[in-house]
């Protein structure tokens, strides 16, 4: 499968949004900052005069790592499908041959080289949740040094055809197999603060997002602290489809081909939940959200909703991860947008 570059031309966004420090939070005579995004193929960067230090992230998402020994034996019926669909793929740049493992490997190499300072992993890094690749992941990240982040995608605790609504297997697998990739943090929703920045990653894996969810993401707003979300699912935009499903008016039952070949339940009739649609009301509106990244569809894109922009990685599984610069901003670049 040949897959273009990140961008196929340098794209330059500038986004002037209405976003208060925390020492503002509370106050309504004082001006919001300005932020400043720029993409160039995979590498991002973020500009702010709320960013006090630089700040370096390896975005990975979507590596379907298929790796699996006599363990996984017992549940071979559910997993058969997804350990045969990555097992060799094209370089989403070079056209050249590649795998998950390579794949995951290289991005960590550039994390190290780069000596980036967190790795986020958003969802799907697992086609199942074998413990051979769990294990051999959390080595691999070990083995760099370097801090990271985790939240699930809709593989990473998925057996095809296991019973159960999504909740429950969501539920189940973190606790049996995921857990330790969470370091102690809650599974669904956790922040991570670095160097003044506050990264918020919450499991949308099933579609959905839950009223504690929301809960905790209003907390966060309303600290003033800058934020950034990472979430597996895109948040729906104009013009997207249906995968684009966090918040996607048209998601649900009628819309759903893909419960069959993945056997799983079906979307529910009523679509998303209130509490959904308001979560993707309330990340738009948020006036200290940076912007979102996020996965899942296997494709790069930028939205822009709000002046607030969402960056969907290319998958792992070919290669693709995002390079990710949060840069103080100099007061020539402050005049500009001023």
């Amino acid at each position: 499968m040949k897959r273009r570059s990140f961008f196929s031309k340098t794209a330059t966004g500038l986004f002037g949004l209405g976003i208060t420090s925390n020492s503002w939070a509370n106050t309504a005579d004082k001006k919001p900052f300005k932020v400043c995004a720029t993409i160039d193929q995979n590498k991002v960067s973020f500009y702010s005069e709320v960013i006090n230090e630089s700040i370096k992230v390896v975005h990975i998402a979507d590596t379907h790592l298929f790796k699996d020994d006599e363990r996984g034996i017992p549940y071979q019926k559910y997993s058969s499908r997804m350990a045969k669909a990555y097992n060799e793929t094209r370089h989403f740049q070079t056209g050249e041959k590649t795998n998950p493992e390579e794949a995951f490997e290289q991005a960590l190499a550039f994390a190290k080289k780069e000596k980036a300072d967190v790795i986020a992993l958003i969802g799907d890094i697992f086609s199942f949740p074998s413990e051979a690749a769990i294990e051999w992941v959390q080595s691999k990240l070990k083995a760099t040094g370097i801090p990271y982040i985790y939240v699930s995608g809709n593989h990473d605790w998925h057996y095809e055809g296991m019973e159960g609504t999504l909740e429950t297997l969501r539920d189940t697998w973190i606790g049996k197999r995921l857990l330790p990739l969470y370091q102690g943090k809650n599974p669904l929703m956790a922040s991570h603060d670095i160097k003044g920045v506050r990264f918020l990653t919450i499991d949308n894996s099933t579609y959905q997002i839950s009223k504690e969810q929301l809960q905790f993401f209003r907390k966060q707003v309303a600290t003033g602290i800058p934020l950034v979300l990472l979430v597996h699912i895109p948040m729906y935009a104009p013009g997207k489809g249906v995968y684009f499903g966090c918040g996607n008016p048209n998601w649900g039952a009628a819309t759903d081909g893909g419960f069959n070949i993945e056997k799983r339940p079906k979307w529910p009739e009523s679509g998303h939940t209130e509490t959904t649609l308001n979560f993707h009301k309330e990340v738009f509106e948020a006036p200290n959200l940076l912007g979102i990244f996020t996965g899942h569809i296997h494709k790069n894109s930028i939205e822009v909703i709000k002046g607030k922009p969402q960056i969907v990685a290319d998958d792992n599984a070919s290669g693709g991860y995002l390079d990710i610069d949060f840069l103080p901003m100099n007061e020539k670049d402050l005049k500009l947008i001023n």
